[in-house]
């Protein structure tokens, strides 16, 4: 079966015409699709039409320099997830440090050489690509994620966690917003820890509405990255109520807590992070330690139970 896979589309930006004929060329040879640009406003503007795949970046250009070319380009989520390959004859560890700081992924020194090229954009191509899929997959399932470091400033989110906070917190979504200063700290406390635990939570009063988010920690996914999962109200208090005088599990207690707020086995297992079957396999040990039938009798005892707090 013949290939049918789109070739990769590279933006290079450089203002030397001797450095983008030999780059053309040998990117052409790759079966890559070459897109060019001299000057830094000339790429923002051609990315408005067209999304590459990823991008060679000189760092020493007239007008608008290439760190700050990246930084623009970074400023658009549609182009968070693009690879940004520095080139340049710059070669001290400052600005290699500056190159990364405004979102490149990678920094080769000229006189570049085509075969060594090649196979880095081919690395960070499928880095890219694996990263991409996967909050893809994140944002399609509905999931309350996003990816914070220890400054509290959000590096992605899924759309939901992104209304959730717009709705709790003021500014929330702006450019320079970051989430407040107990959560730095409590990130802070948990990154300095050895041997960091899978879980941990904090609970944040909201500025714009008169609930609570709790903010708890996933996992470690990159140096200074942080995987964390939104969930409105303040469950840790009720859920804790449930399972002392009722009798279950953590995980029973979240799930009847969830019932008794209304929501669907399908919105508990994205909420929970567990599968459909999972959350009914739960009620079914649920139904049978309450004496009960069916979820309305589940959700009237656990209401009568955090009433009587």
């Amino acid at each position: 079966m013949a290939n049918t896979k789109p070739p990769d589309i590279v933006l290079v930006i450089d203002d030397s015409p001797d450095a983008l004929k030999m780059l053309t060329d040998a990117l052409s040879d790759a079966g890559m699709t070459v897109l060019v640009a001299i000057e830094g406003e000339q790429a923002l503007a051609m990315i408005e039409r067209i999304t590459p795949d990823i991008v060679l970046l000189d760092a020493v250009m007239p007008g608008m320099d290439g760190f700050e070319t990246c930084r623009r380009l970074k400023a658009n989520k549609a182009l968070m997830h693009v690879p940004v390959i520095f080139m340049t004859g710059l070669s001290e560890t400052e600005d290699v440090v500056k190159g990364l700081t405004a979102g490149g992924v990678d920094y080769v020194t000229k006189p570049i050489i085509p075969d060594e090229l090649i196979a880095r954009i081919k690395v960070h191509l499928g880095n890219a690509r694996a990263a991409h899929g996967a909050r893809t997959a994140l944002d399609t399932l509905g999931r309350y994620l996003l990816a914070a470091n220890t400054a509290g400033e959000i590096l992605w989110s899924t759309p939901q966690a992104a209304r959730l906070m717009a709705r709790a917190f003021a500014h929330a979504g702006t450019p320079h917003f970051r989430l407040p200063a107990e959560v730095q700290e409590w990130l802070q406390q948990l990154r300095g820890r050895a041997g960091l635990p899978a879980a941990g939570s904090i609970s944040l009063k909201s500025t714009l509405a008169a609930t609570r988010i709790e903010v708890s920690h996933v996992g470690q996914i990159g140096p200074d990255e942080m995987l964390l999962r939104l969930l409105e109200g303040n469950p840790s208090d009720e859920r804790d109520t449930l399972k002392l005088k009722l009798t279950l599990t953590q995980r029973e207690a979240e799930v009847l807590l969830w019932i008794a707020r209304g929501k669907s086995n399908r919105d508990i297992a994205e909420i929970l992070m567990l599968s459909p079957r999972t959350v009914n396999k739960h009620l079914e040990q649920i139904y049978a330690k309450l004496g009960v039938e069916n979820r309305t009798s589940a959700a009237a005892l656990a209401m009568r139970t955090l009433g009587d707090r």
